[in-house]
């Protein structure tokens, strides 16, 4: 018979231990306007959807969270990487920007790396976390 899960506390757990970094999702709004000095594309005009707490973890980092919470629970993906929101976070849109814009560890991801939403967050009976598929984008 296996023992029931106390989803409260996991939840705190997770959020408290991998959770750590503020990640920023922005929507695409619109397209880039030519800077006719330069010729190059400008920014993507974007909306604010979410920034708070959250994590970018590749498929190694699943492994991690794996040994914090003492059982797997991420399966294998075919994306490389994953988003981590708590629950209470906006569930974010396909094509949606994600970045990390402050790190808790001095190796994490930051700077000019970018994802996009894959698909919509994966939903679940129990939901403990928000993860959401996503791919890097190659910077130009």
């Amino acid at each position: 018979m296996s023992t029931p899960i106390d989803t409260d506390a996991e939840r705190e757990k997770l959020e408290s231990t991998l959770l750590v970094d503020t990640v920023r999702i922005t929507r695409p709004t619109g397209t880039p306007q030519l800077d006719a000095a330069t010729g190059l594309l400008g920014p993507v005009p974007a909306d604010m959807v979410y920034e708070g707490r959250g994590a970018v973890l590749s498929g190694h980092g699943q492994v991690t969270a794996q040994h914090v919470l003492g059982r797997e629970w991420l399966d294998d993906t075919v994306s490389w990487y994953r988003l981590l929101t708590p629950v209470s976070a906006p569930v974010p849109a396909r094509y949606d920007r994600v970045e990390v814009v402050a790190a808790a560890g001095e190796h994490a991801a930051t700077g000019d790396r970018v994802w996009q939403v894959l698909d919509p967050s994966e939903a679940s009976t129990v939901e403990i976390v928000r993860v959401t598929r996503l791919d890097e984008v190659t910077p130009p």
